[in-house]
């Protein structure tokens, strides 16, 4: 690392955020300035390799963070679910050993994106693959403002 009046910080983007379910893990990804996130696509669980998949995208994008929703409970704190991301993590983390990954408070992003989506005209209900890259692109929004 340089030192000095010209030193450069590594940047954390372009960044991949994660919106992990049981069906379906949502996709998106900022630009390599963190200016903007955009969807990227739906990993349906039951028919694809979710861990391979992610490497394979952070791979090809140079992805530098993943950013992952962490489900929490009203009171801030972690059931179930969060208990579900936080193994999936652990093995992105084995895969990915360099990638940094890093946890959002995913709460509401789902809901948010629904109603970006209806705001859009589009009915959110009927596009489940949809809504899942718009919340993943949610938790790349509150990363990034964070």
């Amino acid at each position: 690392m340089l030192a000095g009046p010209h030193a450069t910080t590594p940047t954390p983007h372009p960044a991949l955020g994660i919106d992990h379910g049981e069906a379906r893990i949502g996709i998106a990804a900022t630009d390599d300035f963190g200016i903007l996130a955009h969807p990227v696509e739906t990993i349906p669980c039951a028919s694809a390799d979710p861990i391979g998949r992610i490497a394979t995208l952070v791979e090809i994008r140079g992805i530098r963070t993943l950013v992952v929703g962490l489900p929490l409970r009203m009171d801030g704190s972690e059931g179930d679910s969060a208990r579900r991301v936080r193994a999936f993590a652990e093995k992105l983390r084995e895969r990915l050993p360099a990638t940094p990954l890093v946890f959002i408070d995913e709460s509401f992003t789902t809901t948010s994106a629904a109603a970006k989506l209806h705001e859009a005209g589009r009915n959110a209900r009927r596009q489940k693959a949809v809504i899942d890259q718009a919340a993943a692109v949610e938790i790349l929004n509150s990363w990034m403002g964070a």
